[in-house]
């Protein structure tokens, strides 16, 4: 689980609504946080290994797409895999070793060992985490630049130095401040600590406040751009514009579920951290709600992991190709569908040879509508085959010499 609360936990002189959650059934608490972020990165590493059904759907008409939108997706992927990994460790380590928890709640102890571990793995998650932070939010803005202006050129550069930067920074600044003037000596109270939610909380609440405005704004001019493509709005384009509602809605909805109950979680621990005496019976339903979801917190906080790869992409299925050869073949493709579009490159030139020859001279021939194919493929990364087919349709309409094997292939896309 990413709370601050652990990392507080680190301290022996904590304050006394973080020794109320943390030390309430910790084996339970323990096994359940192991148990939920295990499962999750089962499925969560299963579900971005290459499939032989899923690279057949998609993998044989691979739409031109910027290379910043799909590597932002795995990276996200990526960071909650490993934050889950920090969490199966830190678990796993205080289920089988829990004279390490006791060890940390001695003050003045010469046993340096325990409060480095908890430490460093409380650094490990929280980095991941605001890492996943810092890249849903660098998505959002991603996919509406891509929509509003000149599509295909890479700013993946640009979103590194500012999602791992701010990450470390913040993760940095906010422990220097928390564990001020030594790990085993804490200095104590509100304000102290104040500073190190600061940090843990600004990128979550700025996915949770600025992303639903982006993603907004990118589908309203989803849907002027899908317009202005042929002057009509078809039922092909309505559909295409109702499932990039739909991710866009499965992506808010799995971070509302897994971080909402950190905030509400920690707004109750603040309030039973303000009063003088947290064991009065006036707050014992202030108590139980903060337990309630301090358990809430440790099963649903993994479960970002394998919930993104869902909103993502959908449930890709078991189906693992494990074949060299059709790994290097998905590895070539990818790369060849993620060069910018620049210096009269044609981005599909990967796959021409799949369409008949004179397809291939219309394709050649789409330059001009780079924008509106890299902003619809963007969007459309993860969708199912009938999104290919809404794409390929509505490209090669402009093309008077081939009407009649555009249907034909409009079929062999949908079959």
């Amino acid at each position: 689980m990413a709370s601050p609360r652990l990392e507080t936990f680190c301290c022996p002189n904590r304050d006394s609504a973080t020794e109320f959650v943390v030390t309430f059934q910790p084996v339970l608490f323990g096994a359940l946080g192991l148990g939920s972020a295990s499962l999750s990165l089962l499925f969560a590493v299963l579900q971005i290994l290459p499939k032989r059904k899923g690279y057949r759907r998609l993998g044989q008409y691979p739409l031109p797409r910027p290379a910043s939108s799909s590597r932002i997706l795995f990276i996200i992927s990526i960071c909650d895999i490993l934050g889950c990994t920090g969490i199966i460790v830190r678990s796993s380590v205080w289920l089988g070793l829990p004279n390490i928890i006791d060890r940390v709640s001695v003050a003045n102890s010469t046993d340096a060992w325990p409060e480095v571990f908890c430490v460093g793995s409380a650094m490990w998650i929280q980095l991941f985490f605001s890492a996943s932070f810092w890249w849903t939010f660098c998505y959002a803005v991603d996919v509406f630049l891509v929509v509003k202006t000149s599509a295909g050129i890479s700013t993946i550069i640009l979103y590194h130095m500012i999602t791992w930067g701010l990450a470390v920074l913040l993760c940095v600044e906010g422990v220097a401040m928390l564990y001020y003037p030594s790990i085993s000596d804490c200095e104590q109270g509100l304000q102290h600590a104040i500073p190190h939610y600061v940090t843990t909380y600004a990128p979550m609440l700025l996915v949770l406040v600025a992303n639903p405005v982006f993603f907004n704004r990118t589908i309203s001019a989803v849907t002027s751009l899908l317009k202005g493509r042929q002057g009509i709005y078809t039922e092909n384009e309505r559909r295409l514009a109702n499932e990039i509602k739909i991710r866009f809605f499965k992506i808010m909805l799995v971070f509302f579920i897994c971080w909402v109950p950190n905030i509400i979680n920690e707004s109750l621990l603040f309030y039973l951290e303000m009063q003088t005496d947290i064991n009065d019976n006036g707050f014992r339903n202030i108590r139980n709600a903060a337990l309630i979801t301090w358990f809430i917190m440790g099963i649903l906080n993994p479960m970002q992991a394998f919930l993104n790869t869902l909103a993502f992409h959908g449930w890709t299925g078991f189906d693992v190709d494990f074949r060299l050869q059709r790994r290097s073949e998905l590895a070539w493709d990818s790369a060849s569908t993620s060069v910018p579009n620049a210096a009269g490159h044609n981005p599909t030139v990967g796959t021409t040879l799949l369409y008949p020859s004179h397809v291939q001279e219309a394709k050649k021939n789409m330059m001009s509508n780079g924008h509106h194919s890299d902003a619809i493929s963007v969007l459309s990364e993860g969708s199912e085959s009938s999104t290919v087919e809404i794409h390929i349709s509505s490209e090669l309409r402009d093309y008077d010499d081939v009407d009649a094997d555009g249907e034909s292939l409009e079929n062999s896309v949908r079959h």
